[in-house]
């Protein structure tokens, strides 16, 4: 691990400043620094990644100070839910009207990791959390767009059982290893996100950026800014709704395959179905295709199948990883049955 320093804040705005100016000055000695500031709550994704030395900077903003600020609270209102940055996953997991009301973000977090690391790790840290792949994670490795740009990406002549489907380029084939997204992004949430130009608002959708030719940038969140929390509108989608998850080993595992699945059912009918999908895509996934599909039918075999087919018909595989595109399927299939069957 490299030298960095170390800095405590006990405001927003005093973690906004510090890190402002932490940017500027490495700029001014080094131009094209890039951001060398890294927001520190749990530190379950960033310490291990500085001992690796895949992340090098050179400050570190504690934030721990704030839990008991609006970062550190669940709130709870007639149309949806508030979770704010710092809230910790074991928290939301454990959750009683989060278990009831939106049980696939309870599911998506308590599957995640291990209690020890559920109880450390925030929210905010969990859908920022960099991909497991071990051509970015081996700096030995020296062929990584997402950690050298420009340098290629040994993942798709390498070993790529782990790696993603869809959401792909040339340059990237990375998967994006959360579960927490996958719930986000089904169920239409926004993120709240502070930086030098003050408070903005975006959907979750528009969080994380696809590969493309610049895997290497992988969020839309500007120098300097900081999520503050997540809102997630309530529906009858979110209480009917279901995450379930495939993996090697049943626990302390990422997914192969995932699916976050919300419905509306009216007379065994599809009034909305919200799908999305984990360990196949780039970057949280949303399957719209396979959502319009059901809108308007009666869940039979042909029609899970359907939307099984059209959630991965834009699936490009690999050596190793195409598996999952039959796996993917299978886990839609199943994780729309178990909503629908459930009891509400």
């Amino acid at each position: 691990m490299r030298p960095f320093a170390f800095e405590t804040v006990d405001t927003i705005d005093g973690a906004l400043m510090a890190a402002r100016q932490t940017a500027s000055e490495s700029v001014a000695r080094q131009p094209g620094s890039g951001n060398t500031v890294q927001f520190l709550a749990g530190g379950t994704t960033l310490v291990d990644l500085m001992k690796l030395d895949v992340m090098r900077p050179t400050l570190l903003i504690d934030l721990n100070a704030l839990q008991r600020s609006e970062l550190g609270r669940i709130e709870r209102s007639p149309e949806g839910l508030r979770l704010g940055a710092l809230v910790r996953m074991a928290e939301a997991a454990d959750d009683a009207q989060i278990k009831r009301d939106f049980p696939a973000i309870a599911q998506s977090l308590n599957l995640a990791a291990s209690p020890q690391i559920r109880n450390m790790a925030s929210l905010g840290g969990n859908v920022l959390q960099r991909t497991r792949c071990t051509y970015f994670r081996d700096v030995s490795y020296q062929e990584c767009n997402k950690r050298n740009p420009g340098s290629g990406c040994a993942a798709i002549d390498g070993f790529n059982r782990t790696h993603a489907v869809l959401g792909t380029s040339d340059a990237c084939i990375a998967s994006y290893p959360g579960d927490f997204a996958q719930a986000l992004i089904a169920f239409d949430a926004t993120v709240e996100v502070a930086g030098p130009r003050g408070r903005r608002t975006i959907p979750f959708s528009s969080l994380h950026r696809l590969p493309e030719t610049t895997p290497d940038v992988e969020t839309t969140l500007q120098s300097g800014e900081m999520i503050l929390s997540f809102t997630v509108p309530s529906g009858p989608w979110t209480r009917r709704s279901v995450f379930l998850k495939v993996r090697d080993r049943e626990s302390y595992e990422f997914a192969l395959t995932s699916a976050v699945v919300g419905l509306d059912l009216e007379d065994q009918y599809v009034r909305s179905a919200r799908i999305a999908l984990g360990g196949v895509a780039a970057v949280p996934w949303r399957a719209r295709d396979a959502e319009e599909l059901l809108v308007g039918k009666i869940l039979t075999e042909e029609m899970l199948e359907g939307a099984a087919d059209a959630a991965f018909a834009n699936a490009r595989t690999h050596d190793d990883n195409a598996f999952k595109v039959e796996l993917g399927k299978r886990t839609l299939i199943r994780a729309l049955e178990q909503a629908a069957e459930m009891e509400i």
